[in-house]
C-alpha cells in the first residue's frame, strides 16, 4: 500500500518489481501499460476485488472483505463472512496483534479463505509472517520509499546479494589476533553463512558451523566470522566492524546464492588465537580477510560445496559478494567519496 504521491507512483510501482514484488493494494488505473503486478483494491478492475458493500461476486475475480478487529466477536464476524465464500480477507488489528492473528489463521487455515495482514513497519511484516509458523498469505505494507521496501524485503528473507567467482591468491600465518564468533539466536543451515571482509566491497562467504569436525561437535547457531577488524553488513545495508556485534544486534545470514535473512545475535565472543591472512581476486578487485586458522572455519565454493580455510590452496574457487569500491562514513555508504583499501 504505497503512500507516494500520483506524480511520483508510475516510478515507485517499477521499482517494485524489480524488488521481486508481485502484488500492490494500488488502484490499477495507477500502474504502468506494461507492469506486471497483480493488484488488490475495492475496483472491479483489480485481480482481487476488495468488497465495500454486500452482493455478488465479480466474475472471474476473487473477492474479499477488509476487517478491523477490536474484539473476540470481530473474529468470529470473519470467520461467519469467510464461510459465505469470500476469497481473502484484509486485517487490521488495534493493539493486541499476536492472539488475534493466531486465532483468525487458526479458524480460517481449515477453509482456505486467504489472510492478509495490514503492517505499519518492516518488524510487524516479519512477524505477521511468522506466527503459528503458518503466518499470513500476504501482508499490506504501507511505504513512502523503495528503501522502506528494500527493508521489508530483508525482513522476510527475501532480499539477494549477488555472488561472485573468486579465486584464492594468497594464504599466510599472521600471528595471534582476536577473533569473533558469531552466536545467533537462529539455527543456520549447510550453505548458509555470513558475508565478511577487510573490505566493505569484497566479502566472503564464511560457513557456519553446522558441520563440525572429527574434534568438534556441530554448532549449527554459530559462525565463526573472522578478526575483529572484518566487516560484515547490516540488514539495513550499512556494514558493522565484528568488534561492534553483542547479544541482541541483528545480522544477515546469506546463502550459497546470495538469498539473505536476518538473524539475531545471541552472543558475540571474542577469543585471541592463530590466524590467517588470506586474498581473493574477481576482475580487478582484490580482497582479503583474516580469519582463525581451524579447520572449522569453512567457505563456500561454487555449487555449495565447503572448503576448510586450512585445506585452502592458491588457485581454489570460493565464493563472495564483491563490488566496485566506495566510501562509507559511520557505516554508510557514499557514493561519490573516494576510497583505496589494500
Amino acid at each position: 500500500m504505497p503512500k507516494v504521491g500520483k506524480a511520483a507512483l508510475p516510478k515507485f510501482l517499477s521499482s517494485l518489481e524489480s524488488e521481486g514484488i508481485r502484488m500492490v493494494y494500488a488502484d490499477p488505473r495507477a500502474l504502468p501499460p506494461k507492469s506486471k503486478l497483480s493488484t488488490i483494491y475495492p475496483s472491479s478492475t483489480a485481480k482481487f476485488v476488495v468488497l465495500e458493500k454486500d452482493g455478488p461476486k465479480p466474475k472471474g475475480k476473487k473477492a474479499g472483505k477488509r476487517f478491523k478487529v477490536l474484539s473476540n466477536s470481530d473474529i468470529e464476524k470473519i470467520f461467519t463472512e469467510a464461510k459465505k465464500g469470500l476469497d481473502f480477507v484484509i486485517i487490521e488489528v488495534a493493539d493486541w496483534k499476536i492472539i488475534p492473528l493466531e486465532n483468525i489463521i487458526a479458524k480460517l487455515h481449515k477453509i482456505h479463505t486467504q489472510i492478509f495482514a495490514l503492517a505499519r513497519t518492516p518488524e510487524e511484516v516479519r512477524k505477521m509472517f511468522s506466527i503459528l509458523e503458518i503466518g499470513v498469505d500476504g501482508v499490506i505494507f504501507e511505504a513512502a520509499t523503495i528503501s522502506e521496501v528494500k527493508e521489508a524485503m530483508v525482513y522476510l528473507g527475501t532480499s539477494t546479494f549477488e555472488m561472485a567467482e573468486a579465486k584464492i591468491i594468497d594464504i599466510k600465518e599472521v600471528g595471534d589476533g582476536e577473533r569473533v564468533c558469531v552466536d545467533t539466536a537462529s539455527m543456520l543451515h549447510k550453505g548458509e553463512g555470513m558475508l565478511i571482509g577487510s573490505r566493505s566491497n569484497f566479502l566472503f562467504l564464511v560457513h557456519n558451523e553446522s558441520v563440525g569436525s572429527s574434534f568438534t561437535s556441530p554448532r549449527p547457531f554459530r559462525v565463526n566470522a573472522g578478526a575483529v577488524h572484518c566487516y560484515t553488513i547490516s540488514p539495513d545495508g550499512t556494514t558493522k566492524y565484528l568488534s561492534e556485534l553483542e547479544t541482541g544486534a541483528e545480522v544477515l545470514v546469506i546463502n550459497s546464492h546470495g538469498k539473505a535473512r536476518r538473524a539475531t545475535v545471541g552472543r558475540s565472543k571474542i577469543e585471541r588465537r592463530p590466524m590467517l591472512m588470506i586474498k581473493a581476486q574477481v576482475g580487478d578487485e582484490v580482497g582479503g580477510i583474516i580469519a582463525q586458522d581451524a579447520e572449522t572455519i569453512r567457505f563456500v565454493k561454487p555449487g555449495g560445496h565447503l572448503v576448510s580455510v586450512t585445506h585452502l590452496k592458491k588457485g581454489d574457487i570460493v565464493l563472495v559478494h564483491a563490488k566496485g569500491a566506495t566510501g562509507r562514513h559511520f557505516g554508510m555508504e557514499v557514493a561519490d567519496e573516494y576510497i583505496l583499501e589494500k
